[in-house]
């Protein structure tokens, strides 16, 4: 048999799409890999960015917030030590003297821890973790509140015990500490009360902060949900300007899980609700 020219040989076209139809399908290039991970880099960079925003916005609201309240407790502090010293001036007993100078360096004293709690709140730091005086930042935080509860005839109660220091940073811890007192001087209506308390958990090796309120309770469906950024059960700010945005609590969830430490929620509707925060100690 002969072999057939080339002349009759007949051509043999392949389809240019696959067989199953569509768009011709394209293998991805080492230059597309590239470009999508340099561009997955750059996402992920904006969103770390826009994190560390609304954190530094978060604590200069938190600022905003307190300070009419400071405002208000300096002035009253001044107009102390004014009327006191117009005391001393117009007594000239020493008893009236005496008395005149203690309320002057009382209120002083007051007026200098108070603009201690809020430089510390303000300040800026590394990021790092020191050894932190949990007693002390639960004072002064007491300090910047004292005069928002007395306006709200809410009692504040605080019962601390001498415990060892943490390691955390005093101001993101005094950020958690005004949030959930703000909370629950919401939650508490006139007459009721907040306790706060700090306690040794040897068996733990922590320290255990208690913020309890007689408010209203926290309904059982809604509990597990408020540690969601966003959620809110409020309307909007109170007359203090304070709460309604949802952002309190997942912030105050964030940062104690910052200093790998716990927090939760017991609540009984009509009865009140109890958060426990638990952190480590620094030694």
């Amino acid at each position: 048999m002969q072999p057939a020219s080339i002349s009759n040989l007949v051509p043999i076209t392949f389809p240019s799409t696959p067989c199953s139809g569509g768009t011709p399908s394209v293998l991805p290039t080492a230059t597309t890999s590239a470009t999508t991970a340099s561009e997955v880099d750059q996402l992920r960079n904006e969103v770390e960015e826009l994190k560390q925003q609304l954190e530094r916005s978060q604590r200069l609201a938190t600022l905003g917030e307190l300070t009419s309240t400071a405002t208000h407790e300096f002035n009253n502090l001044l107009m102390t030590i004014l009327n006191y010293s117009k005391l001393g001036l117009r007594n000239t007993d020493q008893p009236s003297r005496d008395k005149a100078f203690d309320r002057i360096y009382a209120a002083a004293n007051k007026a200098s821890k108070l603009t201690g709690s809020i430089l510390a709140l303000a300040r800026n730091r590394s990021g790092e973790m020191e050894p932190t005086n949990l007693k002390q930042v639960i004072e002064d935080t007491f300090l910047l509140l004292e005069r928002e509860f007395r306006k709200y005839r809410v009692e504040l109660e605080l019962q601390l015990d001498d415990v060892a220091d943490v390691l955390g940073q005093g101001n993101e811890l005094q950020r958690v500490l005004i949030n959930m007192l703000v909370n629950a001087r919401q939650a508490t209506g006139e007459g009721g009360q907040v306790k706060v308390s700090l306690r040794d958990c040897p068996e733990t090796n922590e320290v255990a902060i208690v913020i309890r309120d007689s408010g209203s309770g926290i309904a059982p469906d809604v509990l597990p949900k408020i540690f969601e950024p966003y959620f809110t059960t409020k309307s909007g700010p109170d007359a203090s300007g304070k709460g309604g945005t949802g952002v309190g609590l997942a912030s105050c969830k964030q940062i104690i899980d910052a200093h790998r430490g716990r927090i939760r929620v017991e609540s009984s509707v009509g009865k009140g609700t109890a958060f426990t925060i638990r952190l480590p100690k620094a030694v």
